[in-house]
């Protein structure tokens, strides 16, 4: 009876997360504390000069919480400030972009020389590259965006 009344609750489960690149992009694995300077847009510029842009989902929504907790130690409110600084200045080239969805996600990082997207891993095609962070692809043993 408890399986039955319980089958209709929604649950929030943690999803795990990976770091996109746009196919142009020379760097193909971050540190987490280089994911943080990438994620906070003080990493402005990749070695080979092209302007780093991140492409994310909104800060309050459900999908963010583990990037929230294990990326940037901060509130949706608090990260929402930090791309209104971030893109102070930078109409034409925002250092960080929020969009609605994965698929969204991933379209934008592959079509932005430079760019960099926090995605769920089921949403990841064969458009963009998938980062090592912390020195680990999404599903090996110890990598750091998994969801739990």
């Amino acid at each position: 009876m408890a399986l039955l009344v319980m089958s209709g609750t929604p649950l929030a489960l943690a999803k795990d997360v990976a770091l996109v690149a746009n196919k142009g992009t020379a760097v193909n694995a971050v540190t987490m504390p280089d994911l943080l300077k990438l994620c906070k847009a003080q990493t402005p510029h990749w070695p080979d000069g092209k302007s780093v842009t991140l492409v994310m989902r909104d800060p309050s929504s459900v999908d963010m919480k583990m990037v929230l907790e294990k990326v940037y130690g901060m509130t949706s409110a608090a990260v929402n400030d930090l791309i209104a600084s971030a893109n102070h200045g930078r109409a034409g080239h925002p250092a960080i972009v929020v969009v609605n969805s994965d698929d969204e996600i991933v379209h934008k990082v592959a079509s932005t020389p430079g760019a960099v997207g926090l995605v769920d891993v089921y949403a990841i095609n064969s458009s963009v590259d998938v980062m090592k962070v912390g020195g680990k692809l999404p599903f090996e043993p110890g990598y750091p965006l998994h969801g739990n």
